[in-house]
C-alpha cells in the first residue's frame, strides 16, 4: 500500500537508516550526499538479509528440504517484485546479475558477438558511465566495428541530430544510453531516442542505474530491447542488479557464464541449456542480496516513486538556488529542474575538486570528487574532475544547508 509522504515527513525516514546517526571526525554529524555512487540501507533491508542467514540459509533450486524451499520461494518472489516495480509482463525476461556493469557486459558478449560485425556501428553518448562505454569498445575492437557518440551540448543535453546522422548510415546495430546522467543529472529523452531507433529498426539498451531509484519507470511501455539497473543505488545491497531483455532476443543469446543451474543436460562434449532466465544465472546466485533487493523494492513502493521524485525536485531546486550564491562556483547540467535528477556537479574556478571534498568532509559532509567514471564527458567539459552532491529520500534541506556552510569554508580558505 503506497503512502503519501509530505516533504517534511521525509526527515522521519532517516530513523530507518542506522548509519545516518553516526558522527564522524569526532563529533560531526554525518551528512551523506554521495547517493549517485551508492545509497544507504534501511533497517528493513538489513534485517531481511540477516533473517535469511539466521533462519533459512540454503542453496536454491536444487533441494526439496524445508530451508531450501523457503530460500527458493523468497528468491523467486523478488523476480515478481521487480516485474511489478518496473512493469515487466514476463518474469522469464528478468535476469539477476551483479549490477548494471555486469548486465551491459552480458549484452555486449552474449548478444553483441553474434550481431555486430566489421564496419558496423555501435552508438552511445558522451555522458555515459564507463560501464556503458568500455564493454562496447572491447566489442568494437574485437569485431572491427566502430563506436560512435551522441554529443552533449553546453546545457548538458544530448544533440539528437547526431543520432539521426548515425542511423542514416544504415550500419547501426545498437544504440545504448543512460536514462539519467550520473554527472550532469540530465534526464534523457528516452522516449524520443527509442522512437527514432524503432523507426530505423535498431535495438536499444537503456542504462537505468541512475533513473530507477528516483522516478517511476515503465519498461513495458518504454519500447526498449534491453534494460539494466543496480540494487545498491536504490537502498538495496551491493552485488545485485537486474537485466531485462525482450524474450525473443534473450532466447537467442548465447550463455554468458557456464556452470551449475544454467544447464539442462551435460555430456562429455556438449551441453544443453536451462529454460529462461536460468540459462543466464550460472552457479550459486547472490541469494541473500536478491532477497534484500526485494525488501528495498517494498520500502520504495510504500513511499511511492512519484513522491520520491517530487521530494528530489524540491531538494534539488533548493540546492541549486543556494549554491548559485557561492562565489566562484560553476554548476553543470540542465537549468530546467524538470530535465534533471537529484545530482549536482560543480567546480570552484580555482580549487581542485579533491581539495573541496576533503575540506567538506572535515565538516562531516560526504560528497564525491573525481571523474565519476565518466572521463569522456570530463574531456568534453574540458575538466579533469568535478565535485558532486547527490540526493536521496533521507536527505533534507538541512543537508543542503550543511553543504553550503562547508562550501563557504572552501571559499574562505581559497579566497574565491
Amino acid at each position: 500500500m503506497q503512502r503519501t509522504v509530505h516533504p517534511d515527513q521525509f526527515e522521519g525516514l532517516r530513523r530507518d537508516f542506522p548509519i545516518l546517526s553516526r558522527r564522524v571526525h569526532g563529533d560531526k554529524p554525518l551528512t551523506y550526499l554521495d547517493n549517485a555512487a551508492t545509497t544507504q540501507k534501511p533497517n528493513q533491508v538489513i534485517d531481511t538479509i540477516s533473517d535469511y542467514y539466521r533462519n533459512y540459509n540454503a542453496n536454491i533450486h536444487r533441494a526439496v528440504y524445508a530451508l531450501a524451499e523457503e530460500a527458493t520461494d523468497a528468491y523467486e518472489n523478488v523476480r515478481g517484485k521487480v516485474a511489478e516495480f518496473v512493469n515487466i509482463g514476463n518474469k522469464q525476461e528478468i535476469v539477476f546479475v551483479r549490477g548494471t556493469t555486469e548486465a551491459i557486459n552480458m549484452v555486449a558478449y552474449s548478444w553483441g558477438r553474434d550481431n555486430v560485425g566489421r564496419d558496423d556501428i555501435i552508438v552511445t553518448t558522451e555522458y555515459e558511465h564507463h560501464s556503458n562505454i568500455v564493454p562496447w569498445q572491447l566489442l568494437a575492437q574485437e569485431k572491427g566495428a566502430r563506436l560512435e557518440y551522441i554529443r552533449t551540448d553546453d546545457n548538458g543535453e544530448l544533440v539528437l541530430d547526431d543520432l539521426d546522422a548515425h542511423l542514416a548510415t544504415g550500419r547501426v546495430k545498437i544504440v545504448t544510453f543512460s536514462m539519467m546522467s550520473n554527472v550532469l543529472g540530465t534526464i534523457t529523452d528516452t522516449a524520443e531516442i527509442i522512437s527514432r531507433c524503432k523507426d530505423a529498426g535498431v535495438p536499444t539498451l537503456v542504462d537505468g542505474a541512475q533513473a530507477v531509484p528516483h522516478m517511476k519507470v515503465d519498461i513495458a511501455n518504454m519500447g526498449c530491447d534491453f534494460f539494466a539497473f543496480s540494487g545498491h543505488k536504490m537502498l538495496g545491497p551491493t552485488g545485485v542488479g537486474v537485466l531485462w531483455v525482450r524474450k525473443e532476443i534473450l532466447d537467442s543469446m548465447r550463455p554468458f557464464h557456464g556452470g551449475g543451474d544454467m544447464i539442462r543436460e551435460v555430456h562429455k562434449h556438449e551441453s544443453t541449456w536451462n529454460d529462461l532466465p536460468y540459462k543466464f544465472e550460472a552457479g550459486t546466485p547472490n541469494i541473500a542480496d536478491v532477497i534484500g533487493l526485494g525488501a528495498a523494492i517494498d520500502y520504495l513502493t510504500a513511499i511511492g516513486m512519484e513522491n520520491i521524485r517530487k521530494h528530489e525536485i524540491d531538494l534539488t531546486s533548493y540546492a541549486l538556488e543556494r549554491l548559485s550564491s557561492v562565489p566562484g562556483l560553476i554548476i553543470y547540467g540542465p537549468k530546467d529542474i524538470n530535465r534533471r535528477g537529484g545530482v549536482i556537479s560543480f567546480n570552484f574556478r580555482s580549487v581542485h575538486p579533491h581539495d573541496v571534498a576533503q575540506i567538506v568532509d572535515d565538516s562531516g559532509v560526504s560528497i564525491r570528487s573525481g571523474h565519476h567514471c565518466a572521463q569522456v564527458l570530463m574531456d568534453k567539459m574540458d575538466v579533469a574532475a568535478t565535485s558532486r552532491a547527490s540526493f536521496y529520500i533521507y536527505n533534507t534541506r538541512a543537508d543542503v544547508d550543511a553543504l553550503m556552510e562547508s562550501l563557504k569554508t572552501v571559499a574562505r580558505i581559497f579566497k574565491t
